[in-house]
């Protein structure tokens, strides 16, 4: 099956200017909902107005919005819904879209006036995906270079526990993920360390944390099953004692 018909089935209706996408669609599981991102674009016409010069920027965010779904965001259920400006002026202005391209994600705007950067999309995306469905599996995020990342992949990997290893500094997805898996657990003002661990889909912290659950053999420790590594799609307080900034501006669990 080729990749434009497996991962999006469009929808147009012919009888407004709103074209409606679906993205990796056969990616998602049963009752997941999608994450709806909507563009407004430099088209369309109002009574007696028409737009007759295309927007290139809008073209370009255009573009930029598949090739993103298609790639960093590949596995995340997406809704795209694409509006003339012109054409959806009232609505565009009552969520404050008065510039285009405009883009929404889940009725939030995200950025408008100019081409779209992938990051922000991305970031927006997997915010809105994370806040509707939770881990599963054992998960770890960390980063090359932490002792404690590498104190808890060790410990899983003796006690045969499988688990999904995510490197936050190399995968800009995953360290969006893990910021906004973690702070309604650490709260907003408490730094992120690394590593963060789920065990079964339950939030455990950092490697000290890890260690006390398996050494107690709870059901958030050596008791679990897991997934293998990399094959994951989830892709307490903190403790702050002896954390230390790396160069990358996270500190180290420990």
């Amino acid at each position: 099956m080729s990749q434009a018909t497996t991962a999006a089935t469009a929808m147009k209706a012919e009888s407004r200017p709103t074209t409606v996408t679906r993205y990796n669609v056969e990616d998602g599981a049963a009752g997941v909902k999608p994450v709806k991102v909507t563009l407004y674009r430099w088209a369309g016409k109002w009574g007696p107005f028409k737009v007759n010069i295309p927007c290139g920027e809008c073209t370009l965010t255009s573009d930029i919005l598949s090739d993103t779904f298609l790639t960093d965001l590949a596995g995340i259920p997406i809704e795209l819904e694409v509006k003339d400006w012109l054409t959806h002026w009232p609505s565009a202005m009552k969520r404050g879209g008065w510039h285009a391209p405009v883009v929404l994600v889940d009725d939030k705007i995200i950025t408008q006036g100019h081409a779209l950067n992938r990051g922000v999309l991305t970031e927006a995306v997997v915010k809105s995906f994370t806040a509707s469905n939770d881990v599963s599996g054992n998960i770890v995020f960390g980063k090359q270079g932490c002792p404690h990342c590498v104190r808890a992949k060790e410990e899983l990997d003796a006690r045969g526990i499988a688990y999904s290893y995510f490197d936050v500094v190399k995968q800009p997805r995953a360290l969006y993920e893990m910021i906004a898996r973690v702070k309604p657990e650490i709260g907003e003002k408490t730094p992120v360390t690394v590593p963060q661990v789920w065990m079964r889909g339950r939030y455990v912290g950092g490697a000290d944390k890890l260690m006390e659950n398996l050494a107690r053999g709870s059901s958030d420790g050596a008791a679990v099953g897991g997934v293998a590594h990399g094959q994951s799609r989830s892709l307490g307080s903190a403790n702050q004692l002896g954390q230390r900034k790396s160069s990358d501006g996270l500190a180290y669990a420990d």
